[in-house]
């Protein structure tokens, strides 16, 4: 596998298993809170290492609660959103290392865009690799990029970038940006309502992997600075997904940014719009908001790859 664009120079360590997600949260939760009692520093810089593991064979039965949890048709190729989920654990050990700058637990999604090149077979060996990039200051701490490439038939099927927020960290040296102004939103004719329980944090934890404590419960999430259980952006994502990628086809990409924390239990209004060029559909445009609160959660756009 050829390294990515971007990535050279970077050191490939080859992991020789799928790592565990709990096991890295549990360390890298016990390594924040030595950091707290002995003042332990952090280094300034991202580490140029690049984390890769071949040959994984998905899971069908992890597959198929994924598919059941989030909705949408059943079927042999993989959602772009299980994708994400299935190379999830080698962009955990990227986050986990003691060398990275941020400390994962509470970190906070705000973005993804995903390509994915072709459908891809759930039978497929699949190769994952994950690396992290422009770290820079955010007015609320100091954001990252996670990169993700998973490659089949040695060449790149699927690839990402999400967007992650170290709330309340200022790294010497990254100048914090200026606070946006709120825009107003109105929130237009809803297509879909979702309730989400109090569960559902826990729920996609289960299929994922992710026990990000800011999504198991109101108590883990509080010690974390939250005052309820958040959802998962990616729950959120793959829910939204489910039906839209049928008609983007097995070549699409797609984007989502994350406007405000969906506090859990909730009720969710969705809004998808079909956008039309030359009298044919080009793509969806989806808004999610709260129904109550009516505050803006997410916004993005599904579309097929020229």
């Amino acid at each position: 596998m050829s390294p990515a664009a971007g990535t050279a120079g970077f050191r490939e360590v080859r992991l020789p298993e799928l790592p565990s997600v709990p096991r890295l949260l549990a360390q890298a939760a016990a390594t924040a809170a030595r950091e707290r009692i002995t003042g332990g520093a952090r280094p300034d810089g991202l580490p140029a290492v690049r984390h890769t593991v071949a040959d994984v064979q998905v899971d069908l039965e992890q597959l198929t609660r994924f598919q059941h949890l989030v909705g949408g048709t059943v079927r042999d190729t993989l959602p772009s959103a299980f994708l994400h989920t299935a190379a999830f654990p080698v962009a955990m050990s990227v986050l986990a290392r003691g060398d990275f700058p941020l400390p994962l637990p509470g970190l906070v999604h705000l973005a993804n865009r995903v390509s994915q090149r072709r459908p891809v077979h759930f039978i497929e060996p699949l190769a994952f690799s994950a690396w992290v990039e422009n770290l820079r200051g955010h007015h609320a701490g100091t954001r990252v990029d996670v990169r993700t490439e998973v490659s089949a038939a040695g060449g790149t099927v699927w690839e990402g970038r999400s967007e992650y927020l170290a709330k309340g960290v200022f790294r010497p040296g990254l100048d914090s940006t200026e606070r946006p102004p709120r825009e107003d939103f109105r929130p237009p004719v809803p297509t879909a309502r979702w309730w989400l329980g109090p569960e559902a944090g826990r729920d996609y934890a289960a299929v994922s992997g992710d026990f990000n404590p800011i999504h198991l419960s109101t108590l883990s999430a509080r010690l974390l600075g939250m005052k309820r259980s958040i959802a998962h952006g990616m729950y959120l994502a793959a829910r939204v997904l489910a039906d839209l990628e049928a008609a983007a086809g097995g070549s699409h990409e797609w984007e989502i940014r994350f406007a405000a924390p969906v506090y859990l239990p909730a009720a969710v209004a969705l809004r998808i719009e079909d956008l039309a060029g030359n009298g044919h559909w080009t793509g969806s445009r989806f808004t999610g908001w709260g129904e109550h609160s009516r505050r803006l959660h997410f916004t993005g756009t599904v579309s097929a790859l020229a």
